[in-house]
């Protein structure tokens, strides 16, 4: 080969690489880690980055490599696979491939992809995360948008006096897996959004993830003020202010990044509230195509707005001042939505006429979706009441919120032992369709080979918590004596429990150290051995969290307590996924129903562990005594020392009572059948349920194909449907004031109650209104009147009959928008009742 030949192929060979460290599919399809750690293995086994590992790899051994015909050819088809993945059919290109819907706006404030780009805190980018990369296994077309942070969320170190210090190491793009987004004539793609007396320059990159695409914003451009270019400092820094201009270049600056782009989402999914300017932007731009009025832009666009909370508690949302929206927003209501201020403050209070109400980003959000969902279940309930106040006088049950229960990604989750067992059991393609498959193929697994999974699982957790461990005692000042314990604790084959969760109250992390004297009997039992991993952060602002650190610190330094816990510092994905692959239980103690989903424990699932959780959250719905255990009765209790201290005790019952034995009790063969028995049916039952597969094509079928079909019906010949149903608003709004009752009766034979109602319309007609006989109780039951002749005062005659099983007092009736093209009452919520 000659000189320039191998300059031509070793510049192939580098081209090659950096494609694939350029795809995040490798955080979750691990056929590339054998290049990455043979390039640079230390490294690799640090950072988890092959990106780092590329740039930081030297170009002789680089070039060694590359020369070395096995590496180069195992290179060359980890690409060609890569490459035909992306052009296989997909289960949604085969199902849903003449729908018409082309693309998704997936917004979020964070994303959790990979230790390696790390512009995530927890939950809500772990959803975001997930979620992507399952729409990229399934085929569905989502685009995400959120901002690239510089720090990030802050990395934890333990001190001496077990207190949590926090630090923001930086973010230097270059050692992150993005590209610089460019313009075609090489030059990089900027784009600007107004601040308060200035424009606000926003550099854009892109993230490849599969098949999908994270686009990411960020405001450090030498153009702006110093000030302004730290806007995307910190994910959740700083004060209201800078919140308040994170969410602004979030909505508006990724909205029109993907204008700029050519990538016209018909749905918008807002990832909570923190996203939900992108409405407004979304309805500017219609305006300004269509010659449309705000109102009229709103009413069409909202039909394509998907809007999924994660809060639990009112207090979770974000709300800002008038006077600081009034400051960053008043220029933009009035040049560019032609509304006035006090109207898109309107859009984000409970109450209008309130000029002291704050704006609430979850108002704003609700007022401008056509689908609202929950994260789970319960969730969907806590939600209709949070959101009460916006429909006044509808039952809480007729709230528009469903609920969409979250998933994780599975294949990011599992360990190389459980991603062996289902392979060999469901084949290497079972996320990339649906699921209902896998659970009779997963009870047929062996307890043999159950168990033997398990045991790779849990060594190799031990395994690392010893080394994170010792690591940290290190850097914390630890004599060389306890930093060498450390690297021998724990027993691979003991039942292994696991907490790591953020560290707040109402999480209830010191539930299991209720009494510290009967966890340490639990945990030294020489026959029936118990050990204890933890990990968490608290936030920086939250004292009380960090308490709770300091008290599991001070347990687990004790002398008798060192052997059988420990708590490993700066909880990251990385650790998550050694902690949820490996333990045998996972403890969940959330004060209920402040747990909207919860998503760490359905990390366990794939792998083979057990959960013991509270009743909140998914496992509200999840739980069947057969595939874990149970805390609570399922309602409510604030914040009762007493009923916390009752649950405390439960917990301890359950591991003393049950699930230390049942994982002790072994046959002739050594195997805990029982135990096993349990494992099988979670593995079976729940891991297809709580997949972020089964969540995608959730949102895809319930959200994402309603809410794309209803905006393009709405926003057809430049939103005419969009313009007549603003009218017929409007003319609600005017007459509902006029509408009165008249005389209602009622008459019951041959076992039918007849109902009749005269309804005086005042402004409005027949059609723009239902006339309904509704009974609220244990079976909820409405149905519309017919409206029919002889009326006896001038009004409109309603009748309805419904059979005699009830008491005619259950009934009342009222009266509700009719809008057959509208959403009521997320559109319209007006309602009379008779009484």
């Amino acid at each position: 080969m000659s000189d320039s030949t191998a300059v031509i192929d070793g510049e192939r060979g580098a081209t090659l690489l950096r494609e694939l460290a350029l795809d995040l599919r490798w955080s979750w399809n691990h056929a590339t880690d054998e290049i990455w750690n043979r390039l640079e293995p230390e490294l690799w086994s640090r950072s988890q980055n092959p990106w780092v590992v590329l740039q930081t790899v030297s170009r002789e051994r680089l070039r060694q490599a590359l020369a070395d015909p096995e590496f180069r050819g195992r290179l060359e088809r980890l690409v060609a696979v890569g490459r035909e993945a992306a052009q296989a059919p997909t289960w949604c290109e085969e199902c849903y491939g003449n729908s018409g819907l082309e693309r998704i706006g997936y917004f979020s404030m964070e994303f959790m992809l990979s230790e390696a780009l790390p512009i995530y805190a927890g939950g809500l980018g772990n959803v975001a995360g997930d979620q992507l990369k399952a729409a990229s296994d399934l085929g569905v077309p989502v685009i995400g948008v959120s901002l690239l942070y510089q720090r990030g969320y802050f990395h934890q170190v333990i001190d001496a006096d077990g207190s949590q210090q926090a630090f923001f190491p930086y973010n230097d793009p270059g050692l992150l897996p993005v590209t610089a987004l460019r313009r075609a004539d090489g030059e990089w793609l900027r784009l600007e959004i107004p601040l308060p007396g200035r424009g606000l320059w926003l550099r854009a990159w892109q993230v490849k993830v599969g098949r999908r695409y994270l686009y990411l914003l960020d405001s450090n451009d030498l153009a702006n003020d110093p000030a302004d270019r730290g806007i995307t400092g910190e994910l959740y820094g700083g004060g209201s202010e800078l919140r308040l201009q994170q969410e602004l270049v979030l909505g508006i600056g990724g909205w029109r990044l993907l204008e700029m782009l050519g990538l016209r989402p018909e749905v918008c999914h807002l990832n909570e509230g923190h996203a939900a300017f992108a409405v407004l932007e979304r309805a500017r731009i219609f305006m300004r195509e269509n010659r449309q009025p705000f109102d009229v832009a709103l009413t069409t666009t909202r039909a394509g707005n998907v809007f999924t909370t994660h809060t639990a508690v009112p207090a979770g949302f974000d709300l800002f001042a008038p006077q600081l929206i009034a400051r960053h927003l008043a220029s933009y209501a009035e040049n560019e939505l032609r509304i006035s201020l006090r109207d898109l403050l309107a859009l984000g209070r409970r109450d209008a006429a309130d000029d002291t109400e704050p704006f609430n980003m979850a108002y704003l959000a609700v007022r401008g979706s056509g689908a609202i969902n929950g994260v789970s279940r319960l969730h969907g309930e806590v939600s209709r009441h949070i959101f009460l106040p916006l429909f006044p006088k509808w039952p809480a049950h007729e709230v528009p919120i469903g609920h969409v229960t979250n998933g994780v990604h599975m294949p990011s989750w599992d360990s190389s032992e459980a991603d062996e067992l289902w392979t060999a059991t469901c084949g290497k393609e079972r996320w990339l369709g649906t699921v209902d498959s896998l659970c009779p193929a997963m009870r047929a697994v062996s307890d043999t080979a159950l168990w033997r999974s398990r045991a790779g699982s849990r060594s190799r957790l031990i395994e690392y918590a010893r080394s994170h461990l010792a690591a940290q005692l290190e850097s914390s000042g630890s004599s060389a004596a306890e930093v060498d314990a450390a690297r021998h604790l724990f027993n691979s084959d003991a039942l292994t429990l696991g907490f790591a969760r953020r560290f707040a109250t109402y999480k209830r992390p010191n539930l299991l150290l209720h009494d510290p004297e009967r966890l340490l009997r639990l945990l030294s039992n020489t026959q029936r051995p118990v050990q204890l991993i933890l990990a968490g952060k608290a936030h920086p602002a939250d004292e009380p969290g960090q308490a709770l650190i300091r008290e599991w610190i001070s347990f687990v330094r004790r002398d008798e307590v060192r052997p059988h816990a420990m708590f490993l510092a700066d909880d990251d994905m990385l650790m998550t996924q050694y902690l949820t692959q490996g333990v045998d239980v996972w403890i969940n103690t959330p004060r209920r129903p402040w747990e909207a989903c919860g998503t760490s424990g359905m990390k366990v699932l794939v792998n083979g562990g057990l959960n013991v959780s509270e009743l909140d959250g998914w496992w509200a719905e999840a739980y069947r005594p057969e595939v874990g255990w149970a805390l609570g009765d399922g309602r409510e209790h604030g914040d009762d020392p007493a009923w916390d201290a009752a649950e405390a005790a439960r917990l301890y019952e359950l591991l003393e009572g049950e699930i230390i034995p049942e994982f002790y009790t072994r046959d002739a063969q050594g195997l805990p059948r029982s135990w096993l028995a349990r494992v099988r049916e979670s593995m079976a039952a729940l891991t297809p349920v709580y997949s972020a597969n089964r969540a995608v094509r959730q949102y895809l079928e319930q959200c994402y194909l309603p809410s794309a079909e209803a905006y393009r019906r709405r926003a057809a010949q430049g939103g005419a449907l969009g313009a007549q149903l603003t009218g017929k608003l409007c003319v609600l709004a005017q007459g509902w004031p006029t509408l009165r009752f008249g005389s209602v009766a009622v008459e019951t034979r041959d076992g039918q109650h007849r109902f009749s109602a005269e309804i005086q319309l005042g402004l409005l007609s027949p059609q723009a209104l239902r006339v309904e006989l509704y009974a609220d109780s244990a079976s909820p039951h409405h149905e519309e009147m017919t409206r029919t002749t002889g009326a006896r005062t001038g009004g409109e005659l309603y009748v309805a009959s419904v059979p005699a099983a009830r008491p005619p007092e259950d009934y009342t009736v009222r009266i509700v928008p009719a809008l057959p093209e509208g959403n009521v009452p997320l559109e319209a919520q007006q309602i009379l009742w008779q009484r």
